[in-house]
């Protein structure tokens, strides 16, 4: 261990949330590195619930295809009583729109999850490095040095910044000395299992529930024989390991003895752990994904709260490696902290109500979807930052929400979808008549961190701009009725809207979120470029 150069970012933990990280560090030119303790990826079905705004995620990281192919939507529920078993929509299927591509929620094993995303940050030249435990981890004002153990010894890693996605035992929390606040039930324990199923139709999420809160359930996964099992066991009952022992509780249980387990492919006892990290980090380690919470398994919301904690820190992290001020690291927990809490009372509710027999608690909607989660009056998107001088939302959006998609035109026909535009670890700005437009042109931006794709977009008829927005499905999607300058954030969130003073007021906000450097000005405007393009 002889004075190691250091690399950007050391990411400790090679789960959904530590993955995404890596991918969009990677894509922006940064050098990382990626580890995990466990001898190779995981191999089970876990967190099998893929929300929508988790899909755009993967769209833009470049992982959704893989994704796609690996699961199918839910099933409906087939709930079980006696020798009838009723049908239930648990989760409402909706066709795609202009706005939101991929409206429902999809079913996917987690280790398919898992090495798609892993497939893409090979796509990038980069791997996990598997059988690595973290044994130490100290820093200074300007480096962090990690300690790791393998089979072929301890190594030491130097880094500009670390983040730890090593799960809710975390060893980086623990190093950091962060509290973990809230609640372990013991006595309330599930038995995961998945098996090779027979005897057991694959059109339905079967469950069969008992008083007192017993609850059998079993999820067929796509693509496979096999169906996730949740045996939710008695207080003093020892989970049963064998096969056998295993059929003979699903039998006892459901009074079906058609159904037979031919192979166990992975099985865990799963305690609802429910805990908020106190920070998010401390100076230069970060914590994302279930490092920072955890979550009931009711809603599929820890996986998808995981993996976007890596999507808001990753573009942020790049910034101020960029030369962006290092204020902009402590937004992170600031937004995504609140988000968390949220969605542990949510889905301990939902837990709770399952455990009642409250039919309203197997039903799945916007609040699982994540697509309505918004960062409007925190740091970036302060309630009140306009005072008065630009208005901070349109007709249907404010600063800090979900930036929609919507279908345009370009100047020669084709049809681009605005998510298209987006894709990549660029800013985007997006002028909405020829007012905004003029100013865009002029909008200065600096030459190092992420780049600005600079859109302009015309009404219906188009009026020489580069795009039309002929179905209006812009203008009703982001509800705009005059000139209006949009900044939209690598993370896909509106940074900033203005209505009128568009150059000033943006101008202002960009200076939040990058470098401190000598920008480029534009000098001139010009009213005829045939389409995006992004500051060098």
């Amino acid at each position: 261990m002889n004075n190691p150069q250091a690399i950007d970012v050391l990411i400790i933990g090679a789960g959904p949330s530590g993955s995404a990280l890596a991918i969009d560090l990677v894509r922006r030119g940064l050098d990382v590195r990626i580890v995990d303790r466990s001898p190779h990826a995981f191999d089970g079905s876990r967190a099998k619930g893929i929300q929508p705004r988790s899909l755009e995620i993967l769209e833009d990281l470049g992982a959704l295809d893989d994704v796609l192919a690996g699961g199918d939507l839910y099933p409906k529920l087939g709930l079980h009583a006696g020798p009838i078993s009723v049908p239930w929509k648990m989760f409402p299927h909706t066709e795609p729109t202009p706005d939101v591509p991929y409206p429902n929620t999809w079913l996917i094993p987690q280790f398919r999850t898992d090495r798609a995303l892993h497939a893409r940050l090979g796509e990038l030249g980069r791997e996990v490095k598997f059988g690595k435990e973290l044994t130490e981890l100290t820093q200074d004002e300007d480096t962090v040095f990690a300690t790791v153990v393998g089979a072929d010894g301890a190594e030491e890693i130097v880094a500009r910044y670390a983040v730890g996605a090593d799960g809710g035992s975390s060893a980086v929390r623990k190093q950091l000395g962060i509290g973990f606040v809230g609640t372990t039930d013991e006595s309330d324990r599930v038995l995961i299992v998945d098996a090779s199923v027979s005897g057991l139709a694959r059109n339905r999420w079967h469950m069969w529930p008992g008083l007192g809160g017993k609850l059998i359930a079993a999820c067929p996964l796509p693509g496979s024989d096999m169906f996730q099992w949740m045996i939710r066991l008695t207080p003093d009952e020892k989970p049963p390991q064998e096969i056998g022992a295993i059929v003979d509780r699903i039998h006892s249980h459901t009074r079906n003895r058609h159904i037979q387990l031919h192979e166990i492919h992975w099985k865990s006892v799963f305690r609802p752990n429910i805990r908020l990290a106190k920070h998010y980090g401390r100076r230069r380690v970060f914590l994302v994904g279930d490092a920072a919470h955890v979550h009931t398994p009711a809603g599929a919301q820890g996986l998808n709260t995981g993996m976007q904690d890596g999507y808001n820190l990753g573009w942020k992290l790049g910034q101020v490696l960029a030369g962006a001020d290092p204020a902009l690291l402590a937004t992170y927990e600031a937004e995504r902290q609140p988000i968390a809490a949220g969605v542990l009372g949510l889905s301990t509710e939902k837990w709770g109500g399952i455990a009642k027999l409250d039919p309203s608690s197997m039903k799945r909607g916007k609040d699982e979807q994540q697509l309505s989660l918004t960062y409007y009056g925190g740091p970036l998107a302060p309630a009140d930052g306009d005072s008065g001088n630009t208005g901070t939302g349109t007709g249907t959006l404010r600063v800090g929400d979900r930036a929609p998609d919507a279908r345009l035109l370009g100047a020669d026909g084709t049809e681009t979808r605005l998510f298209d535009l987006f894709r990549g670890p660029h800013f985007t700005a997006i002028a909405y008549g020829p007012g905004a437009a003029q100013d865009l042109e002029l909008l200065d931006w600096p030459t190092t961190g992420a780049p600005l794709k600079r859109l302009t977009v015309g009404p219906a008829g188009g009026d020489g701009r580069a795009f039309s927005d002929s179905e209006n499905t812009l203008r009703g999607a982001y509800g705009l009725t005059g000139d209006t300058l949009l900044l939209i954030r690598p993370d896909g969130y509106i940074g900033h809207i203005a209505t009128r003073d568009f150059l000033t007021a943006t101008q202002a906000a960009v200076r939040a979120m990058t470098p401190r450097t000598k920008s480029r000005t534009v000098s001139q405007p010009s009213h005829t470029h045939p389409g995006p393009r992004a500051t060098e």
